[in-house]
């Protein structure tokens, strides 16, 4: 019999069906991006704005008019408004949601704390109460997978993984750990199959310009072309464990193919400073980061996270996962794609169309 979400005929597989919240930062279009390599029809929940922020998907955005081939939908909802969440889900009727959508940066999180408690932790539990009500009255199945995050341990010292106590740092990460808990109390109150996916610090192309390994290589292109010559930051000793955000969603989605849900820490379980970060990404395009970084007191947290390292050897043995693209490369493939960013940049400046003097 055909599934009421494909059109498939009698012969065909029917499509799986995805909702993805999030969509449009650089974890949902990387998961988008995989989900419709597998087969899947994804479902992306976006909130209304002004400007278009669908960048990182208008590679593979087709006219839903084209039926036979948009595989990907957007529709507007928001984690703050629950009935917009039960309302898509009857709609869409998927068999798996993943719930990237966050106010996911830590510094801000401090400046507006009220809102990122209310979209993160709050907002999660709406979405899992939506999804629990939603199987209630239909009788299906939906898997729900939670983006953690490494920022949930905080002031443990690492490695860190699975069984480790949170300390969290910041209101963002107090958010996250109430994310966190409310995904198991779900799955152990209601039988919900729900997973918490605790990533560490994974990074690519697309990440978000405020973020310090982004504003590194977007700096280090614009310093590289001559159109800028300072980077102001803050604490250089902090140690992360980075990876390629590519490789993290393929963890992501393979949470929800296992007989029982559960909860897994990814990461690549090698840590490096941000000076270290530094080092090799200016030392790539041959110039000395020393003579271009400043710090700026205004970049210090108010409590700051030292060490992140994690341990995954649950996901590796369970999942089958373990991260494809190392540090040094992840870093290059960042430097690379910012300096062709800048070079273009630099095209403009030339041809008098932007003032170069915008940034110091």
């Amino acid at each position: 019999m055909a599934s009421e979400n494909s059109g498939s005929t009698a012969a065909e597989t029917p499509r799986k069906v995805a909702l993805v919240t999030g969509i449009t930062g650089q974890d949902g279009s990387y998961l988008t991006e995989l989900l419709l390599e597998k087969g899947y029809e994804v479902h992306g929940l976006i909130r209304r704005s002004s400007n278009f922020n669908t960048q990182r998907i208008n590679n593979i955005y087709i006219d839903p008019h084209n039926a036979n081939k948009a595989l990907m939908k957007l529709h507007y909802a928001d984690l703050s408004d629950a009935s917009s969440l039960r309302r898509w889900l009857d709609v869409i009727k998927p068999d798996e949601v993943y719930n990237l959508a966050a106010q996911s940066h830590v510094a801000v999180s401090f400046e507006i704390p009220d809102y990122t408690a209310d979209v993160v932790a709050t907002g999660a539990l709406r979405l899992l109460e939506a999804v629990r009500s939603h199987t209630v009255d239909s009788g299906r199945t939906v898997k729900y997978y939670q983006a953690g995050s490494s920022e949930m341990f905080g002031a443990t010292p690492p490695p860190q993984s699975e069984t480790t106590p949170f300390h969290p740092r910041s209101p963002y990460a107090a958010s996250k750990v109430a994310a966190h808990w409310y995904t198991v109390n779900y799955r152990e109150a209601y039988g919900l199959f729900a997973c918490n996916g605790i990533l560490f610090n994974h990074e690519s192309p697309r990440r978000g310009e405020n973020f310090v390994t982004r504003k590194i290589t977007r700096a280090l292109g614009r310093i590289k072309v001559g159109l800028q010559r300072k980077l102001f930051l803050g604490n250089l000793q902090a140690s992360r464990d980075w990876g390629f955000a590519g490789d993290y969603v393929e963890a992501m989605w393979l949470m929800l193919q296992q007989e029982k849900a559960d909860d897994y820490v990814v990461a690549t379980e090698e840590s490096h400073t941000v000076e270290e970060f530094l080092e090799v990404s200016f030392g790539y395009l041959g110039l000395n980061w020393k003579d271009h970084v400043e710090i700026d007191e205004r970049y210090f947290r108010p409590a700051e996270v030292d060490n992140l390292k994690g341990d995954a050897s649950k996901a590796k043995e369970v999942l089958g996962w373990k991260p494809k693209v190392g540090f040094e490369k992840l870093v290059k493939m960042m430097v690379d794609e910012d300096l062709e960013i800048a070079k273009r940049e630099k095209l403009l400046v030339d041809a008098g169309h932007m003032d170069a003097q915008q940034q110091p």
